[in-house]
């Protein structure tokens, strides 16, 4: 079983930082895709960032050039650097990892970002 760890989330005001961490219990380097989604209430889960195979990357067209996902193998974890956050960045992030033999998506608990105006 996979377990996925995230911190870094919390309050912050708009304009500033925040940098989210995903830890795995095993090499991020299994999975064939890992990435960052949010999610507000009523709303359904959507990517925020990710990692594809062959190492590219995939953002949400509402945070291209404010955010950066990057990953540490060494250490299993992915990051999610948060710049020039807006109260609409306000959610709950979740880390996802998926597997494709057997197919599976994993997901962390959740962290909360909140964005103060």
């Amino acid at each position: 079983q996979v377990q996925l760890v995230e911190s870094g989330g919390g309050l912050v005001q708009a304009g500033g930082s925040l940098r989210l961490s995903c830890a795995a219990s095993r090499s991020i380097s299994s999975f064939a895709a890992m990435g960052w989604y949010r999610q507000t209430p009523g709303k359904e889960r959507e990517l925020v960032a990710a990692f594809s195979p062959g190492a590219t990357t995939t953002y949400a067209d509402s945070v291209k050039g404010r955010f950066t996902i990057s990953r540490d193998n060494a250490k299993n974890t992915v990051y999610l650097q948060m710049d020039s956050l807006k109260p609409e960045d306000t959610a709950v992030y979740y880390c996802n990892a998926r597997q494709v033999v057997p197919f599976r998506d994993y997901w962390g608990q959740g962290t909360q970002v909140t964005v103060s105006s």
